[in-house]
């Protein structure tokens, strides 16, 4: 590979990054259900703070330990900013305005950025044509999937959309930012723990001051069925993957995982809750293939190698 190559996936790693859209679709979910009886900044801060419980305990069972390093403190605290503290409460503060379908759109906007911000930012994740259009059928495939009524309210809430477009930059940036822990050789399991760790830090003191959470009814089992959902699943066990697949595959291939997050939303529903599949929705998930295989390279550059020999 050389100095101007982007990574390719291996076949585990794509298998992780599908099963990561799994655990990020439910989040969509369990946000509707815990904004029903939570406001966003509580609910952001439950949602890392459980979170954040569950893997410092889970790293001292291992019998380790957070560094205590203060660059590696920094970087935590960054990544936490980036990764956790600005989008989450972006999109649970839109999502209390906007419709879940026109979020997932806003939010397949992060490929885009990231390819732009990696070609600039970096020396092996350099852009190309094959990449950029894959980035773009692939948005366009999400936008077919989750079908034209999500397009209905475009514009009418503006900041809204303003803001979940704002997480999509923040979750670029932070994808390029998180590269640095490979080269600190810090664990994914260690940076997953010490980023939300840093985010409930960040968090918890808006959370205080601006919801007085101990003023609040005590939320019901649904609600907080929803919450710990949040944060076991859409959040500790989905950084852990997240920082995995990073570590190795390069921040414009995790960021594929929003154009997977819809399809994976679709399916549940279609599986868990019987809902009814529409032939928009396979020529999403069409597209959408379509656009991770120009991404990925491998066909087109075989077929290229073809040609040539011919």
């Amino acid at each position: 590979m050389t100095a101007t190559d982007t990574p390719r996936m291996t076949a585990p790693e794509w298998a992780m990054l599908v099963g990561l859209s799994i655990l990020w679709g439910g989040s969509f979910f369990f946000t509707r259900v815990a904004l029903a009886a939570l406001p966003p900044f509580t609910l952001v801060a439950l949602r890392v703070g459980l979170a954040a419980l569950v893997l410092n305990l889970f790293l001292a069972l291992r019998g380790t330990r957070l560094p205590r390093e203060p660059a590696v403190w920094l970087a935590f605290l960054g990544m936490g900013l980036l990764n956790n503290a600005v989008p989450f409460n972006l999109i649970v503060w839109g999502q209390t305005q906007i419709a879940s379908g026109l979020a997932a759109i806003l939010n397949a906007t992060t490929p885009l950025v990231t390819v732009a911000l990696a070609h600039l930012a970096t020396e092996d994740e350099r852009m190309t044509g094959h990449r950029l259009a894959g980035v773009v059928i692939g948005l366009i495939g999400v936008a077919v999937m989750v079908g034209p009524d999500a397009l209905a309210g475009l514009g009418s809430t503006f900041l809204a959309q303003l803001a979940v477009l704002g997480a999509a930059l923040s979750y670029a940036c932070a994808s390029i930012f998180g590269r640095r822990f490979r080269r600190m050789a810090v664990p994914p399991l260690t940076v997953a723990t010490g980023q939300v760790t840093a985010s409930t830090l960040l968090i918890l003191p808006i959370a205080l001051e601006v919801d007085a959470p101990w003023t609040l009814p005590m939320p019901g089992l649904t609600v907080w069925g929803a919450v710990l959902g949040a944060a076991l699943l859409s959040t500790a066990l989905a950084y852990i993957v997240f920082f995995r697949i990073l570590a190795t595959a390069g921040a414009t291939n995790i960021s594929l995982v929003t154009f997977l997050i819809p399809v994976s939303a679709i399916l549940l529903g279609a599986v868990v809750l019987g809902e009814r599949l529409d032939s928009r929705h396979f020529i999403g998930m069409a597209l959408i293939a379509g656009g991770l295989t120009a991404i990925d390279g491998r066909i087109l550059a075989a077929r290229g190698r073809q040609a040539g020999r011919a």
